[in-house]
């Protein structure tokens, strides 16, 4: 980010994030005083720079400058994107071929002897990526103490690459075993497999994932492979238009890990980039925090195609190292998120049984819900919120869009009314309810689950269309307290305005905790902190803007599984204590006395961005008075309600209103129940206070 960026109180100096989902682009734009303007346009999925590029020029015509002046004035350019996750799910990866230590070609088919759902035996795993003729055995050997058994067998890699390249493969992935402790023989392959390939096409596990697990190292270097080349040509082409559109800051790319990175550093790991988009929740909540002066939050960002749902305890996010990806295991550092398939744009239907059915399919950007009308004929969310009246259909997208009620309507009657013998208006209160019960299922999934009570904490409605289900979901997990940010439709590129660029290092270090040599601790941890400062320097940032942060795995002696606690200093009282809180609260249960051993090492660096501060709320106002009043379904037991309907700019900081209530904003609708409250705070945001 080219040293260390950030406003010098001019307000012709910008940052920018853009958000590219699967419906939607949210743009952001913050200047040097702390102003805000929000563009959001349609998704372009066969290249995002159009789509991003849209949004740009959106945003300059409302500031009256063309997009090539917004770029020469931009000091920070940061862009999510959830082109790996669609990858993904869609299964549209690149053709790749595995290397292996000889005798090791089945571990993708092995996997583990673990399911997610332990009940169902049926259901059959996703398909391997890589067929075993391409899954090629090399003669080689490293012992589990790094020392060279056998030498790499050159010739036969030589012929590997021959016959892949054949075969069609574009991307290699290479896993030898014991290669997390000494990479010599992959760094070798890379070698000769850079002659056929190219080094783009080479993806590494001793760089990929060093880890412990021939499986999850193995998935893992596979999917970077396919990743590759799907990815990269997509972000080389975003950087290239910038630059040439004006941009002089190097594009950076918000990673699983809710930090950033800049392309160069993601080239040759395009698999962090998977949760790329939602990842960026912490940077929102870590600014929503600030305005709020509460640790103890809970975002549930609902867009046109998801529901991503995550937690801050006590100011923290958490991390994970293992991901599930569409059925695949992918060991990457990545924010603790929750997603489903509960966005406006989740068709729905009738099942077999007679039952209402959300998803999973979606209607995407194109051709969109049957009310866009641009050729969607299937009925989904947005449709049951229009024939119910929570959606307006000249402020919907910040005018982008305009709504067809009698598209939305005819869809629904055809899809779930006729079929169930119901009205139309039934059928969309019973999809609207069927989806929020999904949302419940999420948000308990992401701290019930996790052994954390949900009443304590505020629930953060963001996306289009969280604001229109927060009040209705916080009620059901017990909360009093929703919180909307006035640039809720934006939420996650606003959180990418308020990132850290961020790398997370590994070394596998074995020893008991209260055995290993505190020398040996301290000497990789050392090695691991050379490596972190070295790579943002390279990312322009000095010393003093960066910070280091440790952490370690443990487990109990004898079992699979470790858990990640913070290490910021190697006391073994300190860190079996942190480990057996973290044990109990996760499991249940913990061992006193058991002994315990350390699996690896983990070292973050992060080049510190200075937070936005943004700028209060400005509009003016005395008494609110609505714009109009509609019959609208205010929910299962309450029924129809008569309505008043509010615009964002006749209101004002200070504001109260009682529920219910809808509020139409820029890029989002706010629905508040007959038992609730909304005042307004000193940036515009909302806060909603629910009765029991």
């Amino acid at each position: 980010m080219e040293g260390n960026p950030h406003s010098n109180g001019s307000a012709d100096v910008y940052r920018i994030a853009v958000d590219v989902g699967g419906t939607f682009t949210d743009l952001v734009l913050q200047d040097g005083n702390g102003a805000l303007l929000i563009a959001k346009t349609l998704s372009t999925p066969g290249d995002v720079s159009k789509g991003v590029m849209q949004a740009l020029h959106l945003v300059a015509r409302r500031l009256g400058i063309d997009s090539g002046s917004v770029l020469a004035r931009c000091s920070m350019f940061v862009h999510g994107s959830t082109i790996a996750t669609n990858t993904m799910l869609e299964r549209s990866g690149a053709r790749v071929g595995l290397l292996v230590t000889e005798g090791f070609r089945d571990t993708l088919v092995i996997r583990r002897g673990v399911r997610e759902d332990m009940w169902d035996h049926r259901t059959p795993f996703a398909p391997v990526l890589v067929p075993r003729y391409l899954r090629i055995g090399i003669p080689e050997r490293i012992d589990r103490d790094g020392r060279i058994v056998a030498g790499l067998d050159r010739d036969a890699v030589r012929e590997a690459a021959l016959f892949m390249k054949t075969e069609g493969v574009d991307a290699v992935a290479v896993c030898f075993l014991n290669s997390f402790v000494e990479p010599c023989h992959e760094r070798e392959a890379a070698g000769i497999l850079e002659e056929t390939f190219g080094a783009d096409a080479v993806s590494l596990s001793s760089e990929v994932a060093p880890i412990i697990g021939e499986y999850e190292r193995s998935s893992t270097t596979v999917i970077n492979a396919a990743l590759a080349p799907k990815v990269v040509p997509h972000l080389l082409r975003l950087d290239s238009t910038l630059e040439q559109g004006g941009l002089g800051r190097p594009l950076h790319l918000v990673q699983s890990n809710g930090g950033a990175a800049s392309v160069a550093q993601m080239r040759q790991r395009p698999v962090g980039l998977l949760l790329s988009g939602p990842a960026a929740c912490v940077g929102a909540l870590d600014l929503v925090a600030g305005q709020t002066g509460h640790d103890h939050l809970i975002s549930m960002e609902i867009g046109g195609t998801s529901c991503d749902v995550a937690m801050m305890h006590a100011g923290e996010v958490a991390l994970s190292d293992d991901l599930m990806i569409a059925g695949y295991h992918v060991a990457v550092p990545a924010i603790d998120v929750h997603t489903v398939g509960a966005g406006g744009g989740t068709i729905a239907s009738v099942d077999a049984g007679g039952m209402i059915r959300l998803g999973p399919q979606g209607a995407g950007a194109y051709p969109g819900p049957a009310c866009y009308g641009q050729g969607g004929t299937r009925s989904t969310v947005t449709d049951a919120l229009v024939v119910l009246g929570r959606l307006s259909a000249e402020t919907f997208a910040a005018g982008e869009i305009t709504l067809d009620p009698e598209r939305a309507a005819t869809a629904l009657a055809r899809d779930v009314a006729e079929p169930l013998a119901i009205t139309t208006r039934e059928a969309a209160a019973g999809v609207v309810t069927l989806l929020e019960q999904n949302l419940l299922h999420a948000v308990e999934r992401i701290s019930i689950e996790r052994g954390y009570d949900p009443a304590a904490s505020i629930l953060v409605a963001g996306g289009g269309a969280g604001p229109m289900h927060g009040a209705a979901i916080a009620r059901l997990i017990g909360c009093r307290t929703v919180y909307v940010p006035r640039q809720a439709g934006a939420l996650c590129a606003l959180g990418m305005l308020n990132t850290d660029v961020r790398h997370d290092f590994l070394r596998v270090l074995f020893g008991e905790l209260d055995h290993i040599e505190e020398a040996d601790v301290a000497r990789t941890y050392a090695l691991l902190e050379d490596e972190a400062t070295g790579v943002l320097a390279d990312e322009g940032f000095a010393a003093e803007h960066v910070a280091i942060t440790r952490s370690m795995n443990l487990r109990y002696k004898g079992q699979q599984w470790s858990v990640r606690i913070d290490a910021p200093r190697f006391e073994r009282d300190e860190l079996r204590a942190a480990f057996e809180e973290a044990h109990q609260r996760m499991y249940g249960h913990i061992q006193p006395g058991g002994t315990l051993e350390i699996t690896s090492l983990h070292v973050t660096g992060r080049g510190v961005v200075p937070r936005i501060v943004v700028a209060d709320d400005r509009r003016r106002g005395t008494r609110p008075e609505p714009v109009a009043r509609r019959p609208v379904f205010a929910g299962s037991g309450q029924g129809v309600l008569d309505t008043p309907v509010y615009r964002a700019d006749s209101l004002a900081p200070g504001m109260a209103l009682d529920g219910p209530l809808l509020i139409e904003e820029a890029t989002t609708t706010i629905h508040a129940g007959p038992r609730d409250h909304v005042t307004i705070d000193r940036y515009g945001n909302y806060l909603i206070s629910l009765e029991p």
